[in-house]
């Protein structure tokens, strides 16, 4: 299984490289021809009412046993969790790159290995739940961020329309006043986010929620935490609130996420306005500060080969700098997987994933209704 893992996690990366790294190298026009689709958006309807009662529409939820791959967890020193039954709702990141489509086609095989492996790898941070729900969903293609045609917006709410319907399916199964959590990474945050916005905030579910981990997104501190009807996370074991970041080396160029920002603007930000970025850091789950890599219990990192995945503690440190980005140093050594312009997006859960399940489990036994 490990190997498997590996295997996969690697073509994830290769996958991001392709479809991500190289926006730097190509500026403006060259950007958007290289990676946005130049075919017509092609209105999609809904899915089915009650879509999600499917088990195969899911890449993770109670009941799949051993081919839960949010249930994996790593060689090494790995907190042993209590049996807790708090629900996790968890969006992937971006897992499609074509040109061919705007939207994943939700039969598309590569796609769909890419997106369990980023389940497998992030997560399996919330494992000391085993009930994690984590839904397959028409995602808007890479593309779609670097671009200010209409098509991309377009794309965008075709994906949240989806998560909102897995949602609703997943809000469905909570017991009467049973606490949850949302988490996201990357355009899954996004999605996240929004949910927070539309489908929470100001219903009864907004008082049961326990945390939000919109991990590689900007939440910009002004709009989005009003949107999104909670506070950013202060200090450890704070519950009702929400954690973010953005993972930068000191000098990193960080250009590239507030271009896709700007291009999917924040749920309530004023479009064009330069955003107040929400740094929560993984380490010590407080807002803002320094934390030195001696804080950091474990990153998850594969091997040379490729052939396992190990806890490595003291991986990295960890700084929310004025800009509101997490900067982490010079950055350890991963190989050439790393993003250029010293983006370690890739790796947002993987850098800080044993701190990240202590900080959930935190957040869980300090709940109180």
């Amino acid at each position: 299984m490990a190997r498997k893992f590996l295997f996969f996690i690697a073509f994830c990366i290769v996958v991001y490289v392709a479809g991500r790294a190289a926006l730097q190298f190509y500026p403006g026009a060259l950007t958007q021809a290289a990676f946005t689709p130049s075919v017509a958006f092609k209105p999609q309807p809904a899915l089915a009412k009650n879509a999600y009662d499917d088990p195969g529409l899911w890449i993770a939820r109670p009941g799949m046993g051993g081919s839960n791959p949010a249930l994996w967890a790593p060689a090494g020193p790995v907190e042993d969790a209590p049996a807790l039954s708090v629900p996790v709702f968890f969006v992937h990141p971006t897992s499609y790159v074509s040109k061919k489509h705007w939207n994943a086609p939700l039969d598309d095989a590569q796609s769909r290995r890419v997106a369990e492996t980023m389940v497998r790898g992030e997560a399996s941070v919330f494992n000391g739940s085993a009930s994690i729900w984590a839904p397959r969903y028409r995602q808007a293609t890479a593309g779609a961020f670097v671009t200010n045609k209409p098509e991309a917006r377009q794309a965008v709410d075709l994906a949240y329309r989806d998560v909102a319907e897995a949602f609703d399916s997943f809000a469905a199964q909570l017991k009467p006043g049973e606490p949850f959590v949302l988490a996201g990474h990357s355009q899954g945050s996004y999605h996240v986010k929004r949910l927070m916005a539309e489908k929470v905030r100001g219903t009864p579910l907004a008082a049961r929620v326990l945390a939000v981990y919109a991990v590689g997104w900007i939440i910009d501190r002004q709009h989005d935490l009003a949107a999104m009807g909670l506070p950013a996370c202060e200090r450890a074991g704070q519950t009702g609130c929400v954690v973010s970041y953005l993972s930068f080396t000191r000098d990193a160029d960080t250009a590239m996420m507030r271009a896709a920002y700007a291009t999917i603007e924040g749920v309530a930000a004023p479009a064009g306005s330069a955003p107040d970025i929400l740094c929560v850091n993984p380490l010590t789950g407080a807002l803002g500060g320094t934390a030195t890599k001696e804080a950091n219990t474990g990153g998850l990192v594969p091997d040379a080969q490729l052939s396992n995945a190990k806890l490595i503690p003291q991986l990295a440190g960890a700084s929310c700098a004025p800009d509101g980005t997490l900067r982490i140093g010079d950055g350890p050594d991963l190989g050439p997987y790393v993003l250029p312009g010293g983006n370690y997006h890739v790796y947002d859960y993987l850098l800080f994933w044993s701190n990240l399940r202590t900080d959930f489990l935190g957040r869980v036994r300090a709940w109180k209704p």
